[in-house]
C-alpha cells in the first residue's frame, strides 16, 4: 500500500460532503434499540432458549446497544424465563446497569401483571424493568384486527362489528391503550412505551391525537413503527416530523421493516427528523424480511452522515452476526453488507490491483472497523498483482520448501489458479437443496402439524 501525497478528501468526494447539512439529535442522545430477542426471533422458524437469549443479552451489551426488548413474558413460559433470567443477570452486574431491558404487553392488564410477577420472582421491583404498550393507530387494524376486542371490552354485541363507524373504533382504542398505561404506572413501572403498529399507514390526524394521549396518560416514550416495511423516504418526511411536534420532547422509537430494503435508510431519515432510538435487530432479522439491521444503520450513520455513536463496538459486529447465525440456524447472504462473509474478499484482477496500492480506490468500509478481514480470493478472474504479494509475504515459507520467487512462478501460478478453479465449475443444486431443506426444517411445516395432531389425538 502507498501513500497518498494529498489528503484523501481532496482525491475523492466524501459522502459527509452531501449529508453535513441535515440535522441529526447529537450522538450521545441516541440509543441504539435492539429488538433481536423478541421481535427478531419472530421471523419464521427462529427460537431462542431463554439461556441463548441471556447468552445473547450479555453480548448486545457489550456491543454497546441502549436499550434491549427481550422477551412477550405472556406468550409463554420461555419468554418469562428469559426475561428473569435477562433482569436477574443486570441486576447481578453481568449485564451493565446503563441497558434497558424491556418486555413487550399488549394493552392488556393480564399482560402488565405478569411482567410485574416476573420481576418479584427474581427480588426485584417492577421499575426495574420498561414494558411497551401494543396499540395502533392505523385505521386498519383498530377497526379489523382489534374491533371485536373493543366492542367486546366496552359489552357491546360483535354483530354490529363491520357497520360501526371508525370514530367509535379509535376512541374506544384510544381509551385502551390509556388504560393500559395508566394501570401500568400504578403497578410502580415508569418508563412506559406506547406502540403503533402499521403507524407508516396511519392517519395522521388521529395519530396526533393518540400520542398526546398516551402523554398525557404516562407513557415515556414512542415506537413509530412500519410494520409492513412500506416506508419511502418521502413518507418518512411526511409523518416523523408532525409526530416529532405531536410528542412535545417525549422521544420516539423508529421501528421499521426491510421489506423493499430501504429499513435502515429510513430508520437514518426519521432520526434526521428528531427521532433518537433506532430500532434495529442483528442479522436484520425478523418478520418477512426482517427488520432495520444494526449494522447497516450504525454504518451508515457512522461512514456517511458523520454520526459516530459513542461507547459503541462497531468492531464485534461480526461476531454478533457469527452468534446469531449460531442460534437462528440462519446464515446472512455472503454478500450481505458489512458483515457478510465475503464482503472485504477481492477477485478480480482489476480490484486486487487497485486495493494493492491502497484500499480505499475500491474499499470505503475499513474492514477492521466491524471486525472483518481483508482477503484475495483466486480464480478466472484473478490478475498476477494479487498472486505477487501472497507469494511475496509467504517468501519465507516458499524459501524452505526450497522454491525461489520469480515473475515466471507468479505467472505459471496465476494460470494453474484459473485453470484449477474452472475444472471447479459445477451445479450447486445439492447444496442449495440442503440450504433450503435445513431452512424449512427449522419450524413446523403445516403438514408436519397436521400430521402431529393425528397421531397424538389425545393434545
Amino acid at each position: 500500500m502507498i501513500k497518498f501525497k494529498e489528503p484523501l478528501s481532496k482525491l475523492i468526494n466524501e459522502p459527509k460532503k452531501f449529508t453535513k447539512h441535515l440535522k441529526f439529535p447529537r450522538p450521545d442522545r441516541i440509543r441504539i434499540y435492539d429488538d433481536t430477542l423478541r421481535d427478531g426471533e419472530q421471523m419464521p422458524g427462529v427460537a431462542f432458549s431463554p439461556e441463548q437469549k441471556l447468552h445473547l443479552a450479555k453480548l448486545l451489551a457489550k456491543v454497546g446497544v441502549h436499550v434491549m426488548d427481550v422477551a412477550f413474558p405472556i406468550s409463554g413460559e420461555s419468554d418469562y424465563k428469559a426475561l428473569k433470567l435477562i433482569a436477574k443477570a443486570q441486576r447481578s452486574g453481568e449485564i451493565s446497569k446503563d441497558v434497558e431491558i424491556l418486555a413487550m404487553c399488549r394493552s392488556n392488564p393480564a399482560d402488565i401483571d405478569v411482567v410485574v410477577k416476573a420481576m418479584k420472582e427474581i427480588g426485584g421491583k417492577p421499575d426495574d424493568v420498561s414494558i411497551l404498550v401494543l396499540s395502533t393507530f392505523s385505521d386498519l387494524h383498530i377497526k379489523y384486527k382489534l374491533g371485536q376486542t373493543l366492542l367486546k371490552r366496552d359489552g357491546k354485541s360483535l354483530d354490529k362489528w363491520i357497520e360501526t363507524p371508525l370514530s367509535y373504533y379509535r376512541e374506544a382504542n384510544t381509551r385502551m391503550v390509556c388504560d393500559a398505561i395508566k394501570y401500568a404506572k400504578s403497578k410502580g413501572i415508569s418508563r412506559i412505551e406506547f406502540a403503533s403498529e402499521d403507524s407508516s399507514r396511519g392517519n395522521i390526524e388521529y395519530g396526533v391525537k393518540w400520542a398526546k394521549a398516551c402523554v398525557k396518560a404516562g407513557g415515556t416514550r414512542m415506537c413509530f413503527s412500519d410494520t409492513c416495511g412500506v416506508f419511502t423516504p418521502e413518507s418518512v418526511d411526511y409523518y416523523i416530523p408532525k409526530m416529532i411536534k405531536a410528542l412535545n420532547g417525549v422521544p420516539m422509537t423508529a421501528h421499521f421493516h426491510n421489506d423493499f430494503g430501504m429499513a435502515a435508510l429510513n430508520t437514518v431519515r426519521a432520526m434526521s427528523h428528531g427521532a433518537t432510538y433506532a430500532g434495529v435487530t442483528a442479522n436484520g432479522i425478523g418478520e418477512r424480511a426482517g427488520n432495520t439491521s444494526i449494522h447497516q444503520t450504525v454504518l451508515i450513520l457512522k461512514e456517511l452522515y458523520g454520526v459516530e455513536i459513542p461507547g459503541f463496538r462497531y468492531d464485534l459486529l461480526r461476531t454478533l452476526r457469527k452468534e446469531i447465525e449460531k442460534y437462528s440456524g440462519i446464515p446472512v447472504q455472503a454478500h450481505e453488507p458489512i458483515i457478510g462473509e465475503g464482503v472485504f474478499a477481492h477477485e478480480s484482477g482489476i480490484h486486487t490491483a487497485g486495493i494493492l496500492i491502497h484500499p480505499a480506490i475500491y474499499q470505503f468500509i475499513r474492514e477492521e472497523t466491524v471486525g472483518g478481514e481483508q482477503r484475495f480470493v483466486f480464480g478466472k478472474h484473478s490478475g498476477v498483482s494479487a498472486v505477487e504479494d501472497v507469494i511475496k509475504k509467504n517468501a519465507k515459507r516458499l524459501k524452505a520448501a526450497g522454491i525461489t520467487a520469480t515473475p515466471e512462478l507468479c505467472a505459471k501460478v496465476l494460470n494453474a489458479a484459473k485453470i484449477q478453479r474452472e475444472k471447479k465449475i459445477r451445479s450447486y443444486e445439492k447444496e442449495i437443496g440442503q440450504y433450503y431443506k435445513n431452512y424449512n426444517d427449522l419450524g413446523i411445516s403445516e403438514e408436519q402439524l397436521i400430521e402431529m395432531v393425528i397421531k397424538n389425538k389425545s393434545l
